[in-house]
């Protein structure tokens, strides 16, 4: 029997992970406070799309199991530069106190998706990344939020891999 396996091991990263299910017209403000001076520190924000052949779900917990998922494709890469004409781009909110405001924005998924999927589920990985500056070498760290796509009225029902807009790029493993 398999075991559970969460998305921070499925992907092989650090707890800097989290996971949840999300709807493609969810959208959220999230407020990072470093609690020091961030003077001259840099932030970028990136999305991309994953799709996974199966994903089964914990019975009591409704958290993603990724034992038996293999990751089978993918949409391209969006910079929140180039997402919205920039609107979602990181902003500091105070350099002394060290809070910056990041949006998580809504359609960054705009493909279909199967309805209560458990099979070619669309996952779109969404990053936040900041420079410091220390010296002589500075530190990058990275957030990231795996949102499992869930479908909802609205959104096209239909398989991911079939998706032309976005384009779904299999992945081919030699």
């Amino acid at each position: 029997m398999a075991g559970v396996l969460n998305f921070a091991q499925y992907v092989g990263s650090p707890d800097e992970i989290i996971c949840e299910q999300w709807f493609p017209s969810s959208r959220r403000t999230l407020i990072y406070n470093f609690q020091q001076n961030i003077t001259g520190w840099t932030f970028a924000v990136e999305f991309q799309t994953i799709v996974v052949d199966t994903v089964s779900f914990l019975r009591y917990t409704g958290q993603p199991n990724f034992s038996n998922s293999t990751v089978i494709g993918t949409f391209p890469v969006t910079t929140m530069a180039s997402f919205a004409a920039g609107i979602y781009v990181p902003t500091i909110l105070n350099a002394d106190t060290g809070t910056v405001r990041v949006i998580q924005p809504n359609l960054m998924y705009t493909g279909p998706i199967i309805p209560d999927a458990r099979k070619n589920v669309p996952i779109t990985v969404f990053s936040t990344t900041w420079t410091d500056v220390n010296s002589p070498i500075a530190n990058v760290n990275t957030h990231r939020y795996a949102l499992v796509g869930a479908w909802e009225p609205g959104v096209t029902a239909g398989d991911p891999t079939l998706s032309t807009n976005p384009l779904y790029t299999a992945l081919v493993v030699a």
